[in-house]
């Protein structure tokens, strides 16, 4: 198993005492805060993969062509593989091959991309338009910002930093409205609000706890 993905299992994605009997679960996360989260996010296609002996299931590797980097130019300015479980119960991610291209997150550990189910991954043509201009630069402005997770009410923001997202509420979880179509980004005073993108961002807002 690769170590950040041991990681993430212990925190809850599967029991250690059923290997591969639990299903891969994950909280939910909106699209800026994983890509705020992440060492690399790219657009990429999926040209190969390949299955290699590394832990209880083994490891798939995936050989892609990088279309664009949105973050981790410092850690990994180009990707030519990206490594995931070969199990999908230990969250492994499978992906088409010379079909589509993705949206990719993930970490790097020893210099490799690794990423799985946990990670925020999508078909390119089934981003939003606001989500993709989020990828280029507003998901970008909004990493100081935290984005509060409301699962019922009810629930306020507790600090100027915060925005509320209540996806869960209306959608069972991701992806919602603000999701698809909403970026927190911080406003004039040093308050976070959500911004959708008709216009520039209003300076005189303070804070909204609703898009």
């Amino acid at each position: 198993m690769t170590p950040w993905l041991g990681l993430v299992v212990l925190l809850g994605c599967w029991s250690l005492g059923q290997w591969g009997a639990e299903a891969c679960t994950c909280s939910p996360s909106h699209p800026q805060d994983a890509f705020c989260n992440s060492d690399i996010v790219i657009r990429a296609k999926v040209v190969g993969k390949k299955l290699v002996k590394e832990g209880p299931f083994g490891t798939l590797v995936y050989t892609i062509k990088q279309m664009k980097m949105y973050r981790g130019f410092s850690k990994m300015p180009h990707v030519q593989y990206i490594h995931t479980e070969a199990s999908e119960s230990l969250c492994g991610l499978k992906l088409e091959v010379n079909k589509y291209q993705y949206l990719l997150t993930g970490r790097v550990y020893e210099g490799k991309m690794y990423t799985g189910l946990c990670n925020f991954v999508e078909r390119w043509d089934q981003l939003t338009l606001s989500q993709r201009k989020g990828l280029n630069y507003r998901y970008h402005l909004g990493c100081n910002c935290k984005i509060k997770s409301c699962y019922y009410l009810p629930c306020f923001v507790t600090s100027k930093n915060e925005c509320l997202w209540t996806d869960m509420l209306s959608n069972f979880g991701y992806p919602g409205y603000q999701s698809k179509h909403y970026a927190c980004i911080r406003q004039k005073g040093g308050y976070c609000s959500w911004y959708r993108g008709w216009a520039p961002p209003d300076k005189s807002i303070s804070n909204a706890t609703d898009p």
